[in-house]
């Protein structure tokens, strides 16, 4: 099957989740809105969410066609992809906690996000900057730690697991957690320095995946958008304590 991704050709964000996905499965895939041409790109996505999606439109991107499935959400993209594409068992155990573990991840990108947008989405940056340095002095100090420390957690409880997080391979949530650390460290380096000795799964999770073949080839290649100040992940150093 050839899968189309639909989302934002100008930032990784929420999107970035899933093509780790498509990347490291060898999956054929084609990244809809970076497409060039007439009616191409960004214009074809916006037709889909304004009256193409049929019955059943996702209310904004990240999507993915999957022949006649249309599927919204990050997390949901990835309980469908995932046993498909190998990145998780077909237990129903081990399905069910993967989700759970990406709804988490979910959870702490929003959080990520509102550090620079903590009143609305629709403001610039600089329109909510005192708002977004008492917000930043909370994640740093509390919300970050708190959702490292239990991914943390779930790596030393799967004690056979080789360093991932789910059984003994790699899972779409290894992948998600080396999307997260890796943003982290654009948007907060000093604060994730500090966190290093408290992390050291983590961050050996993020160097495990880096090296795979496919994702390494990824990483290299221009398909792989670099970390900006339009994505989830921003570096606004007055930000990062």
């Amino acid at each position: 099957m050839r899968y189309e991704l639909y989302y934002w050709p100008g930032i990784q964000g929420r999107g970035e989740f899933v093509r780790l996905a498509l990347e490291e499965s060898g999956a054929d895939y084609v990244d809809v809105a970076r497409l060039r041409g007439r009616g191409q790109g960004v214009a074809a996505m916006l037709r889909f969410l304004d009256g193409e999606g049929g019955e059943r439109p996702p209310f904004a991107p990240p999507f993915l066609k999957a022949g006649r499935l249309v599927i919204g959400h990050t997390a949901n993209i990835l309980h469908y992809l995932g046993p498909r594409l190998g990145l998780v068992s077909n237990a129903e155990a081990t399905r069910v906690w993967a989700h759970q573990l990406q709804l988490t991840v979910t959870d702490f990108v929003a959080e990520i996000h509102d550090v620079h947008h903590p009143i609305a989405s629709s403001l610039y940056y600089h329109q909510q900057k005192s708002e977004a340095r008492r917000r930043a002095k909370h994640f740093t100090g509390e919300r970050l730690p708190k959702f490292l420390g239990y991914f943390e957690q779930v790596l030393a409880a799967n004690s056979a697991g080789r360093g991932y997080t789910i059984g003994r391979a790699l899972s779409y949530v290894d992948l998600s957690l080396f999307q997260l650390i890796a943003g982290l460290r654009y948007a907060f380096p000093n604060t994730m320095k500090r966190q290093a000795r408290r992390t050291a799964g983590l961050l050996a999770l993020h160097d495990k995946v880096a090296a795979r073949p496919n994702i390494a080839a990824y990483l290299a290649s221009e398909r792989r958008i670099a970390f900006n100040q339009d994505g989830i992940f921003r570096h606004y150093p007055e930000l990062d304590g």
